[in-house]
């Protein structure tokens, strides 16, 4: 679960401007990308642990992400329903169930939040495309079925989606 935290569209503005050492940091590319889906569609490859989003001109913004543990990966069509900043976490039960020493609350903008810098849940489960406070995860099979991103990656998607931008999700 996703509760607003303290942030606002402001302070994702101001995150834009925070430079990160270094190219490697960055690891968006745009590539060629032809999947028959609107301009604006956002499509997650579980295989690839990649997410794209589809510019309409044959490209699409490719970010790497992790994606959920064997068993707790899922696919299908969704949409965005929410865009937060900082956003605090309150793990679900499975998460809860298997880590009882987590808090009910973690507060947005803390190290320990997996949030990471902004969260964009999704319509019909508790997921989220949200940042992360375990950059050494991007690239793995390490959730329980949110996808995450760099937060430098969350926060440049963030500025580009809004509210119902359609989600697939592959395997």
């Amino acid at each position: 679960m996703v509760r607003q935290g303290m942030g606002s569209v402001l302070a994702a503005g101001l995150m834009l401007g925070l430079g990160v050492s270094g190219g490697s940091a960055v690891a968006r590319e745009v590539v060629a990308f032809q999947d028959g889906v609107m301009p604006g569609t956002i499509v997650v490859r579980t295989s690839e642990r990649r997410l794209y989003l589809v510019n309409g001109d044959g490209t699409a913004i490719r970010y790497p992400v992790a994606v959920g543990k064997p068993g707790k990966q899922w696919s299908g069509a969704t949409r965005i329903d929410g865009k937060y900043v900082e956003p605090a976490w309150a793990p679900p039960r499975e998460v809860k169930r298997d880590n009882p020493r987590l808090p009910a609350v973690i507060a947005g903008g803390s190290p320990s939040n997996p949030m990471g810098s902004a969260a964009l849940t999704l319509a019909g489960g508790e997921y989220a495309i949200h940042g992360t406070n375990r950059p050494n995860s991007i690239g793995t099979y390490a959730s329980y079925g949110c996808i995450r991103m760099y937060n430098q990656d969350v926060v440049d998607l963030y500025e580009r989606v809004s509210v119902g931008t359609q989600v697939y999700v592959t395997r």
